[in-house]
């Protein structure tokens, strides 16, 4: 089972998936985060430019007689390069609280992911156990299928002996017949299973051990189970992540509200701007203040339209809250009557064993008919699969209580596989400036 489940853990598509999305998260921040940084451009031009001016200069000093007249005229290039550069310095802290918003969406990334890992592992073993359950059905079935082959012959010999009739001849044959129709259905669940097994582990199932339930990791009485599952079931946990990106929207909304202060500076060499100036050098550093005033009233509906968010986002907490406590009650119920099932079913199947070979005693000594006999050994293969399934759902049961308490993961469960760690990706890309490399090498 450790070995199938890490498998899983490693390799699941849909769990590769989550991550992915995770690590999408992790870019938000940087994003984020480049709300404090200057932004620079740099700029050029190139032109071809004619010019056909002509005037006159009036007399120096004035009351002169006359003016000095002017015509010039010809082709010139004008080119200019530049660099521009600007710096937020207040923006009603949307900025701040922008990172903080991104954060909050990283954590509830990774307790989606930590969901979805809980999802795929309880998927993991209970294919495992489906295939083991199915396995052992096979091999009941393929074994009763001897024994009605066995009990068959066994009446067609006494029949010809005279010690039977035709008519148990004719049930031992039904009961042959519906045997095989058990098997053929037992090898179709197999099959199916064997597919489910490849689709979710992701290699072919061969040689399965038998599995343990998990009981040991989880709390020992039901309420001590509410208590954790409650607190600790990433369900929960990312929904007070999405209380919290809310209640940070309400903040950036509100920022519009404030007035924005802002640096930009610029430099630029021009040559030939005009056919009278061959060289010109600017350098401007301007402080932009814009206060907002009134712009229609949208903003005042985005900060209401966010508080009804916020609201909504706590009835949505109360709402997973009850489900996970739901969820873990059941939970705790299928594991109890599991529990139960498992010790019913070996007292049925020691039961019908002594059964059966009481009847097959009586049988010889002609107290007991072919049809107990047949009745006998049906009752004894059910016995058998009872028993299986019972085994199969008290250790998914077990599994199950453990994902409704939010303890399923990798490292609860101490698998033999790298446990995946999202902080070494977002600590690779928070604070990255510039790059389109991702830190895997693409």
């Amino acid at each position: 089972m450790e070995s199938a489940l890490a498998k899983a853990y490693a390799n699941n598509p849909q769990l590769n998936a989550q991550r992915a999305i995770v690590r999408q998260n992790d870019e938000g921040v940087a994003q984020a985060l480049s709300g404090y940084r200057p932004t620079l451009s740099a700029t050029a031009s190139v032109a071809e430019q004619y010019t056909n001016m002509s005037g006159v200069i009036p007399p120096i000093p004035p009351g002169l007689p006359n003016g000095v007249s002017y015509m010039v005229k010809g082709y010139t290039n004008p080119t200019s390069v530049g660099v521009n550069g600007a710096q937020t310095l207040f923006n009603g802290q949307r900025t701040a609280n922008q990172v903080r918003k991104a954060e909050s969406q990283v954590s509830a990334a990774r307790e989606t992911l930590r969901m979805m890992e809980e999802s795929v592992l309880l998927s993991a073993a209970s294919v495992y156990m489906d295939m083991s359950r199915d396995t052992a059905n096979l091999e009941v079935q393929q074994n009763n299928i001897r024994v009605l082959q066995r009990t068959l012959r066994d009446t067609q010999n006494r029949f010809t002996a005279g010690q039977v009739t035709a008519t148990d001849v004719a049930q031992a044959e039904a009961q042959l017949a519906a045997g095989e129709a058990s098997l053929h259905s037992a090898e179709s669940t197999l099959m199916t299973t064997r597919a489910n097994y490849r689709r979710i582990i992701g290699v072919e199932a061969d040689n399965l051990a038998a599995a343990s339930p998990v009981d040991r990791l989880a709390p020992n009485n039901l309420n001590a189970a509410i208590a954790v599952g409650t607190a600790e079931n990433p369900s929960v946990t990312a929904a007070l992540y999405g209380v919290d990106v809310a209640q940070l929207q309400v903040k950036i909304a509100e920022g519009a509200l404030w007035p924005t202060l802002a640096l930009q500076g610029s430099v630029q060499q021009q040559n030939y701007s005009n056919i009278l100036t061959p060289n010109l050098f600017l350098g401007t550093m301007t402080l932009n203040l814009s206060v907002p005033i009134y712009q229609g009233g949208a903003e005042y509906s985005a900060i209401r339209l966010d508080k009804e968010t916020v609201g909504q986002q706590r009835l949505n907490v109360d709402q997973v809250r009850d489900q996970t406590r739901a969820n873990v009650v059941q939970a705790w119920g299928q594991l109890v009557a599991a529990k139960a099932e498992v010790e019913a079913a070996v007292r049925q199947n020691d039961a019908s064993e002594r059964a059966l070979n009481g009847v097959r005693n009586e049988a010889q000594a002609g107290q007991r008919t072919t049809l107990d006999v047949l009745n006998a050994e049906q009752a004894l293969v059910n016995a058998r699969v009872a028993l299986i399934v019972a085994q199969h759902d008290r250790v998914v049961a077990s599994y199950s209580l453990l994902s409704a308490v939010g303890r399923l993961t990798a490292r609860e469960l101490r698998l033999p596989v790298a446990i995946y760690d999202p902080m070494v990706h977002y600590q690779q890309v928070r604070d990255a400036w510039f790059g389109l490399r991702m830190p895997d090498g693409r």
